[in-house]
């Protein structure tokens, strides 16, 4: 018996498998590499386009069903109640209840047959008012295959109640699921960070979840590595900052942006530091927006330190949430040297190393205190991931890596170095006063054509 039911259940099997590649096929194909390469293949124009189509053949078949049974196709501009005429004056209106045209005396007075032009409009206005239809839904010329523009089209004839079948199949259990934006996306989100980090044999250990960031916050965390990202959103959904990128990371930029609320600069707008404060001010005033994740050092430092965090993330007045991430080096180093290896050729480290494995702490948040500027904000927030994580508490600019020295921290060695020499020469010239027995203040000791 089992060598007949085998047969169908191989073909059942084939038959799953081949609708489940068609199906990730067309989804891969028409919507996650136009949204990567920012492209579009005109589908939603046809298909608009088709639905006008159907709606232009779904109202034909419902004039002649309509035409056929003797029915009232659209409801009337009024109930059937009151028959409106053309507008006109009151004075008109007025003339014509009087009778006459000349009725109307150079004196005013009041007739009886006043009264019955303010009745009819009075009950015209509670009957059938030109405010009250505004608030309902407008009856279409058109069926668009809606029972909430006309209740009655579906049943005229069998053809139009099969397809209006099949438009709810449509709305309700295809584009409904697709327009549940905020909430799938923020699962699909956490799906796909989370085979991520399975793909990496990432193992990460956090603490203290009681103190995740929130909505309306900012979430700051020290930098080794772009994998910082999956390791946070792991755990939670986040905004993230930072500069348009071409390459792969500009692709995979392109296509986080049409999901979530991402907040991308471009190179000239990075130094404009008002836009970049007030673009941040704007998110977190949302609370509804997901909080952004920040990484003030603005570079990957080696995991061993935390470096000068940028005082912008700290002006924009709104809670603060530090982490510290601690990477364990034994299994793989995470650091990225961007100096030295691409993004693919970093990734490609990475995927061939042991695991990856790290600790994530979720410090209290923090508020700026009163008296308190941005920059001592930050060096505050610093020094507590710094403790928390293990990490050296450094003062310098991680981008010195790339730039320059500023001249003002050369001046401020300079000025050291001269406070040392003339230190030097400062106590030299009092050994040698002390030797040769001359007070410093000895006025006796000038010379006395110096006074002259």
């Amino acid at each position: 018996m089992a060598w007949f039911t085998f047969p169908a259940d191989n073909l059942l099997c084939r038959c799953l498998g081949i609708s489940i590649t068609v199906w990730f096929t067309l989804l891969f194909v028409f919507i996650i590499m136009p949204a990567v390469l920012g492209v579009s293949f005109g589908i939603r124009s046809f298909y608009m386009r088709t639905l006008l189509k159907i709606f232009e053949w779904a109202t034909l078949r419902m004039e002649l069903g309509a035409k056929e049974k003797n029915q009232e196709l659209y409801k009337p501009y009024t109930n059937g109640i009151i028959a409106k005429e053309p507008p006109s004056s009151l004075q008109q209106e007025i003339q014509e209840l009087r009778g006459s045209a000349n009725s109307l005396r150079s004196e005013p007075e009041f007739e009886m047959a006043d009264i019955f032009y303010f009745c009819r409009r009075g009950v015209e206005s509670i009957v059938d008012d030109e405010v009250t239809k505004r608030f309902s839904a407008q009856e279409l010329k058109s069926w668009n295959l809606l029972t909430r523009s006309n209740y009655n089209f579906r049943h005229i004839s069998l053809r139009l109640t099969v397809l209006w079948g099949l438009g709810i199949l449509i709305r309700y259990g295809v584009l409904l699921p697709l327009r549940l934006r905020s909430y799938l996306s923020e699962k699909v989100h956490l799906m796909c960070y989370r085979i991520c980090v399975r793909a990496l044999t990432a193992i990460i250990t956090y603490h203290n979840r009681e103190n995740k960031p929130k909505n309306g916050g900012i979430c700051v965390a020290n930098h080794t590595t772009p994998i910082d990202v999956i390791i946070l959103a792991n755990d939670g959904c986040y905004s993230l900052v930072g500069q348009v990128h071409g390459g792969l990371m500009g692709m995979v930029q392109r296509a986080m942006v049409k999901s979530s609320s991402h907040i991308w600069f471009e190179r000239s707008e990075v130094k404009d530091r008002h836009l970049v404060a007030k673009r941040l001010g704007d998110h977190v005033a949302d609370k509804t927006k997901q909080p952004i994740l920040v990484f003030p050092e603005g570079t990957c430092i080696n995991n061993t330190s935390v470096m000068m965090f940028k005082k912008g993330s700290f002006e924009i007045g709104c809670t603060v949430y530090p982490v510290a991430i601690k990477y364990d080096p034994r299994f793989g180093d995470a650091f990225w040297n961007s100096s030295k290896f691409g993004m693919v050729s970093y990734l490609l480290r990475m995927m061939s190393s042991w695991a990856i494995v790290c600790s994530v702490w979720y410090l209290p948040p923090m508020n700026r205190e009163e008296g308190e500027d941005a920059v001592q904000f930050a060096n505050r927030v610093k020094a507590a991931i710094a403790a928390q994580g293990g990490l050296v508490d450094l003062i310098w600019d991680g981008g010195l890596k790339r730039a320059k020295v500023k001249d003002v921290f050369k001046e401020e060695q300079q000025k050291l170095y001269s406070k040392v020499l003339v230190g030097d020469s400062e106590d030299q010239m009092e050994d040698k006063r002390s030797e040769d027995g001359t007070p410093e203040g000895d006025e006796s000791s000038k010379d006395p054509a110096e006074g002259q």
